[in-house]
């Protein structure tokens, strides 16, 4: 079933690497300029002591490849494109090239870091702020679904950074809460995402307020050509740091597929492995809010202890379903896309497609949270005949070769 090519093939590979490559060749001459250099221990970076304390303290020891060639960019006030793989460590890459370059002395808004949902933002500002623990760093994430007064009163004490969704930062833009003077970092994190969710008259608007001699960073696991645009638009020679798509493995993923013929039978298959599931912690996933009801309310309905987050929850109830997650309290959880990128949870070893991704690039943003860098994992992708061509397509796509699931499932983990 894997091995053979559908006709008509949604994604073509090809396609996709010349556009690419009609954009990367500005007027015949290459708009990018590639950034090679590479540092094997975060010592060796130039970094302010205090700077390294919080990143050894926060439980970092070797830099991973895109924190080994981005950091030192960044930190040189250039302009960046940084693309690799989700959980590979772009988050603190970014988060240490603006605590390496802020005055501390001024406490003005230095950096706004935009990000797709609220979820990622507030993880950033953890790890912003964990790094920068021994700075004095203040940081504040300013997301829709929090209170607007709140978010003046804070800004307007003074911060050193702003990351927030694209929304609520427009917004304190506009009522002049956030002073844009002092601006001189900003960074788009999941670059991809925040494109695919129509955020780009946003993002335009915001960059219009801001000041015009400013560094800028766009991270992104995938480059789409939407992407590239904004980069064209708003950025000076910027080097670009490439873990390529080839590269953008899923090392240390064991991934499978289980036939289930038709959707009916999904259900059954999940069942039979709970067990499976509840020995470490498991991420399902599904592709519609409302099928993450329907399946919470049937593994319930047969004693099976889930937990599950969307995005029509409010931010109060899917933090605290996140921390009974992460605490391990709770083994399952069922959730869509839209929290892919916001779930960073330590001992996540099993993840289930339940239903595949619409695009193949979501593939790599659920699954690669599975083994966060350096960690092992296994996803379990259920097909039905319908999905045969996906899974073609991923496997295309991530150049991987994905098997049907062995009876030892439980050995894997």
């Amino acid at each position: 079933m894997a091995g053979l090519a559908p006709e008509g093939s949604q994604f073509d590979a090809r396609q996709y690497d010349s556009k690419m490559n009609e954009l990367l060749s500005a007027d015949g001459q290459d708009f990018f300029t590639s950034y090679d250099e590479v540092y094997d221990s975060f010592d060796s970076m130039g970094l302010q002591e205090n700077l390294l304390r919080g990143i050894y303290a926060y439980g970092f020891e070797k830099p991973s490849a895109i924190q080994q060639r981005g950091i030192v960019p960044f930190c040189k006030g250039l302009d960046v494109i940084q693309q690799a793989q989700s959980g590979t460590g772009k988050t603190a890459t970014f988060c240490s090239g603006i605590l390496q370059q802020l005055d501390y002395g001024l406490v003005q808004c230095q950096a706004l870091v935009l990000a797709p949902t609220r979820e990622l933002a507030q993880q950033i500002e953890k790890v912003m702020r964990a790094l920068g623990d021994y700075l004095g760093v203040k940081v504040h994430a300013c997301v829709g679904g929090t209170s607007v007064r709140e978010d003046q009163r804070i800004l307007q004490a003074g911060v050193h950074v702003v990351v927030g969704t694209p929304g609520r930062v427009f917004d304190m833009l506009r009522r002049q809460s956030l002073r844009p003077d002092y601006i001189r970092m900003f960074v788009l994190d999941e670059a991809d995402e925040m494109l695919s969710r129509g955020f780009k008259d946003q993002i335009y608007d915001i960059f219009q307020l801001l000041p015009s001699k400013i560094q800028v960073g766009v991270f992104s696991a995938t480059m789409p050509p939407e992407a590239l645009e904004i980069t064209r638009k708003f950025m000076n020679k910027p080097v670009r740091i490439l873990v390529k798509r080839d590269e953008l493995t899923l090392e240390g993923i064991k991934q499978f597929y289980v036939n289930v013929d038709k959707e009916d039978w999904k259900l059954e298959t999940l069942c039979d492995l709970y067990e499976t599931l509840a020995i470490t912690q498991s991420v399902i996933f599904v592709n519609t809010r409302r099928k993450v009801d329907w399946l919470t309310d049937k593994m319930r309905s047969r004693d099976h202890t889930v937990s599950a987050t969307h995005g029509d929850m409010d931010q109060n109830t899917r933090d605290i379903i996140m921390r009974e997650f992460r605490s391990g309290s709770s083994r399952v959880l069922i959730t869509t896309d839209l929290l892919a990128r916001g779930i960073d949870v330590q001992q996540v070893s099993l993840v289930i497609n339940y239903d595949l991704p619409t695009q193949p690039e979501n593939y790599l943003h659920r699954i690669g949270r599975s083994g966060r860098f350096g960690r092992k994992g296994v996803a379990i992708n259920f097909v039905t005949t319908e999905d045969e061509r996906m899974l073609f397509d991923i496997q295309k796509f991530y150049n991987v070769v994905i098997e049907e699931l062995p009876a030892n499932v439980a050995d894997l983990l």
